[in-house]
């Protein structure tokens, strides 16, 4: 064991200076990359490119072929004869081919605004995007100060082990010259096994929370990846910039152009369409032959008179508009709660952290008072190993409050939006 350790402590450095090691903004940037929900920025920037491409073969002239045949049971007959005039009552099954073509003049500008309300679109979708993906930060931040945690209660652990394995080598020459009792060798020893179990477990669970980590970031850790402590400076003055507010505004955005839509909706529309065909009969309908024939002219459409729908859509989306406004005030409000239980979480850490420096400082002079009783045979081992667990529970203590408080805030920079 012995020479185990003394190993693991000689090629510890070496060790250290060839893992990887990862930093919380690092972890960030590999989730907004690697996370499959950042695929669809691109997906939902295609699927724009498309649909305007839609909206624009809107000016190209539509072409229809048409054909019919039919059987009707009575046509147009004339009453009165005419000398030396025989006119022909027309077929009553009739034939007509055609090419039909109908090219829009002018709408009013409809498709130009269906083309502001789709980017206004793409630009809300992923701007929701983009708070989903920020919403892994939070979850982000758990998974790595809970590795970072269990990492530096590991390094507490081995240092403490040194500290026994110092101890129990004093006591097994004691014991060797007779100066000791085996039992207080026994005791150090169980103490030993029970720290190594301890390493171990803090092995698995640091092993645990880091496969969290990496499934978030959508990437491969290595165990031997060390995670750095981030120096993490807040600065309450800045107003909040979370994306969700920029999604309020362009959601916003987004209704406004959707009134536009409507309104060009309803603007005149001119078309110019020809027509060319061949049947029976043609245009002429006195002569019962196929014919070919052509028509070409302009059409105006206009709903002049709609009975309000289009200001009762325009109501609606005003309604909806004040429907994300009171969104955004709830969240505005929200947030300013959270911010200040974060503030109250930073500094209760801050406070207990001055507290741990005067327990640590005065167990450690109990420790060493111990170690020398314990080196003269004045206490027992078990009377040392509570003094050395005292202290490095007071280690650990000290520890976790750090990476609370680190994680405090960075939770408070997230919340704000930083």
């Amino acid at each position: 064991m012995k020479k185990l350790l003394f190993i693991l402590f000689a090629i510890a450095p070496i060790l250290a200076f060839s893992q990887e090691t990862l930093t919380l903004e690092a972890c960030y940037d590999l989730a907004e990359k690697n996370y499959p929900l950042a695929k669809q920025k691109a997906l939902l920037e295609e699927k724009l490119n498309s649909e305007i491409r839609v909206l624009e073969k809107e000016k190209l002239p539509k072409i229809d072929l048409n054909a019919q045949a039919t059987y009707q049971s009575d046509v147009i007959e004339f009453p009165l004869t005419l000398p030396n005039t025989n006119i022909e009552s027309p077929n009553k099954d009739q034939y007509r081919a055609s090419i039909d073509a109908n090219q829009l003049i002018y709408n009013g500008g409809n498709i130009a605004a269906n083309t502001r309300l789709k980017t206004a679109e793409l630009a809300t979708q992923q701007q929701q995007v983009a708070v989903n993906l920020y919403t892994l930060k939070s979850r982000i931040n758990q998974s790595y100060f809970s590795v970072l945690l269990f990492q530096e209660q590991k390094n507490l652990l081995l240092s403490k082990m040194k500290e026994l394995e110092t101890r129990l080598n004093e006591v097994k020459i004691g014991v060797k010259y007779g100066a000791v009792l085996p039992a207080s060798e026994q005791v150090l020893t169980a103490e030993q096994l029970k720290l190594e179990q301890q390493i171990s477990q803090t092995s698995f669970d640091r092993k645990k929370a880091l496969n969290n980590l990496a499934s978030l970031l959508s990437q491969n850790l290595d165990t031997k990846t060390i995670l750095t402590t981030p120096e993490i400076l807040i600065a309450p003055e800045i107003e909040s910039n979370r994306p969700e507010l920029e999604l309020f505004d362009l959601q916003e955005t987004q209704l406004e152009t959707s009134k536009e839509v409507i309104s060009k909706s309803n603007y005149p529309k001119i078309f110019g369409f020809a027509q060319a065909g061949y049947g029976n009969p043609g245009l002429n309908m006195l002569d019962n032959s196929f014919q070919d024939f052509y028509m070409v002219g302009l059409k105006l459409n206009w709903n002049v008179f709609d009975w309000g729908k289009t200001k009762e859509k325009k109501q609606a989306i005003d309604i909806s508009k004040e429907i994300v406004s009171t969104e955004k005030e709830t969240f505005v409000l929200n947030n300013e709660i959270q911010l200040k239980e974060a503030e109250s979480d930073i500094k209760k850490y801050e406070a207990m952290l001055l507290k741990d420096i005067e327990i640590i400082e005065l167990r450690e002079q109990v420790l060493q008072v111990s170690t020398s009783q314990l080196q003269n045979g004045v206490i027992t081992s078990s009377e040392y190993i509570t003094e050395l667990n005292n202290l490095y529970e007071a280690k650990i203590d000290q520890q976790v409050h750090k990476i609370q408080l680190s994680l405090a805030k960075a939770n408070y920079k997230v919340i704000k939006g930083e």
